[in-house]
């Protein structure tokens, strides 16, 4: 843990108010990563564990929840795309299961948002901009993940260092910050711009409760800051890689070329999940429309779920994607996760002893009215 005398008081944060939770860390909902496993592991070590539900069926979503359930009692997340035809049925799963945070990718739409909050659901949005947060705060939202440059997967241009106090300033709900954490000091840094906590992707990615093939992990362990690179080739949207294999490849290929690629990878992906062409057309429609993509790219975003299936899962690194942050080239071991965060906290427990960080005073009673 962290010594004799325990975390920090200034480690309990509006956050773990919100969450129910011991500490202020959020492992992020990853696609084919943040499993029933790692999520529950999270939630026993402390932190916020987040269920990627977005490539799952609604049936298998039933069957996830239930096994986090049946393997934790504290609170935990569910990641929701907002976009999907059946959200509103998701929704109300969660919302009959009794699980804690709805978390979104996408930000949901206002009556989505707010049917969320009406059944006690705590909605966390990840946002990359600060017009987004000041959006989804007015419309209700208890807390927003807000993720920097360097971060993983789908990211914008605007470093955590900058967006971070960005967000701070202009929002009064709680702000998680992510991109580019995976350390006590980390932690430290953003309650010191005002944040309330962290989130993190390839940190848990590279611990031993990921479901991540140990192959993969090395590879990943083997890349310096150096090695990631924002590319649009995968899905027609930013997100940031590997600099690896198919991701060099697509660099190079030709657009009928990365467009036949996708065809093929969607009719794999269909067959693989089961899900309805009709659903898959209904994402494509709701993709372009949010992110205004061109026809080329809707197609092309159906290469992702297969390239990261056939990287994470399947270790085909040279066929498939690794979605990473930048962080990737400061970490250099596999911990358990509970390992991970008891580390994170014993650290910035130090950090802020350090500092001189007082304890937060506690506020006197108000004194009692005369007659």
């Amino acid at each position: 843990m962290s010594g004799a005398e325990g975390p920090h008081p200034r480690l309990r944060t509006r956050a773990t108010d919100l969450f129910g939770v011991r500490y202020p860390i959020v492992q992020t909902g990853m696609g084919y990563v943040s499993d029933v496993r790692l999520t529950t592991a999270t939630a026993n070590a402390g932190g916020l564990g987040i269920l990627a539900a977005g490539l799952l069926s609604y049936d298998e979503l039933v069957v996830a929840i239930e096994q986090i359930q049946a393997g934790t009692d504290a609170p935990f997340g569910v990641n929701i795309r907002a976009d999907q035809p059946d959200v509103v049925k998701r929704i109300d799963l969660l919302i009959s299961a009794g699980v804690k945070v709805a978390s979104f990718a996408l930000a949901p739409k206002r009556e989505l948002l707010a049917r969320c909050k009406d059944a006690g659901l705590v909605v966390v949005p990840s946002i990359g901009a600060r017009r987004h947060a000041e959006k989804v705060a007015a419309w209700g939202a208890d807390a927003v993940i807000v993720q920097g440059g360097e971060g993983g997967g789908h990211t914008g241009g605007v470093p955590t260092s900058l967006l971070l106090p960005q967000v701070v300033d202009a929002v009064d709900i709680p702000v998680i910050g992510a991109g580019g954490f995976f350390d006590g000091r980390g932690l430290v840094a953003a309650l010191a711009y005002g944040a309330e906590g962290i989130a993190m992707g390839t940190r848990f990615l590279l611990t031993s409760d990921s479901p991540v093939q140990p192959s993969v992990k090395d590879v990943y362990l083997a890349k310096t800051v150096n090695d990631t690179v924002l590319t649009l080739q995968v899905d027609g949207v930013p997100q940031r890689v590997l600099r690896a294999g198919t991701v060099e490849r697509l660099e190079r290929t030709s657009a009928s070329g990365r467009l036949l690629r996708a065809v093929r990878n969607a009719v794999a992906f269909q067959k693989l999940s089961g899900t309805p062409w009709g659903d898959m057309v209904r994402e494509g429609l709701a993709m372009r429309k949010a992110h205004d993509l061109t026809w080329s790219q809707v197609v092309m975003a159906a290469n992702a779920p297969m390239l990261y299936r056939s990287a994470l899962l399947e270790g085909r690194t040279d066929v498939g994607v690794m979605a990473t942050g930048q962080v990737v080239g400061l970490i250099d071991d596999v911990p358990s996760v509970a390992e991970l965060i008891d580390r994170i906290i014993d650290e910035a427990t130090r950090t802020l002893d350090r500092l001189g960080v007082p304890a937060p005073v506690a506020s006197a009673p108000a004194a009692p009215e005369e007659d």
